[in-house]
């Protein structure tokens, strides 16, 4: 991959996740773990771990759930994360930030297609730039590389893939769920919805 250099336009690209930060995978994925009878254990909320929270048996097991949900029909119709519509279209419109996707959806191109137009059809046809999608739980280290030292924003939920922005030089925020509430990240902004995103991205 190429490295991208800092520049202006850069300082108008926002880096983004979208399980958990554009869109409500948890609350999709409870519904179709309901329909094939899985059931939460007491507080699983607070477990990212899908087999912590489902108290499965076996790490094939839970690979195998979240792959076959991830590249289900499913994946068209998840629900917007909060208020993320409101404030990305606001970012975009008014302030000009463009977004690209850097997701661990899956590689099955199908897949991608079904996020790709789910995206698209609740944020508008020109607010993402591009899409990036690794495989189910993949790491992000070598699709956050080519972005090291510009400085971009980087939104995700899951603690480690924020800390490894902030590593490679990039404006890391989280999204605060239940499941990384204690987590630590030192000084890192935390955000409990994409208003406070919004207010953080704008005030700089």
């Amino acid at each position: 991959m190429k490295k991208v250099k800092k520049n202006m336009m850069n300082e108008k690209v926002i880096l983004t996740d979208v399980d958990g930060v554009l869109l409500d995978w948890v609350y999709a994925f409870t519904q179709w773990m309901e329909r094939h009878k899985y059931q939460e254990v007491e507080n699983g909320e607070t477990e990212y771990d899908i087999g912590l929270r489902y108290g499965m048996e076996t790490e094939l097991e839970k690979e195998r759930v979240v792959r076959m949900f991830n590249e289900s029909a499913w994946i068209r119709k998840l629900p917007p994360l909060r208020d993320a519509i409101k404030y990305v279209r606001k970012l975009h419109e008014e302030h000009g930030y463009v977004f690209r996707v850097i997701s661990s959806l899956s590689t099955d191109t199908y897949a991608g297609h079904l996020r790709t137009k789910n995206l698209n059809e609740m944020f508008g046809p020109t607010v993402f730039e591009s899409f990036v999608y690794l495989d189910t739980g993949a790491d992000k280290d070598e699709a956050l590389l080519p972005y090291e030292g510009t400085g971009c924003f980087w939104i995700e939920d899951k603690p480690e893939n924020a800390l490894l922005g902030r590593k490679l030089g990039l404006e890391s925020i989280l999204v605060d769920h239940p499941f990384n509430k204690n987590s630590f990240v030192g000084d890192m902004p935390r955000a409990k919805n994409w208003k406070e995103i919004y207010e953080f991205i704008v005030g700089q």
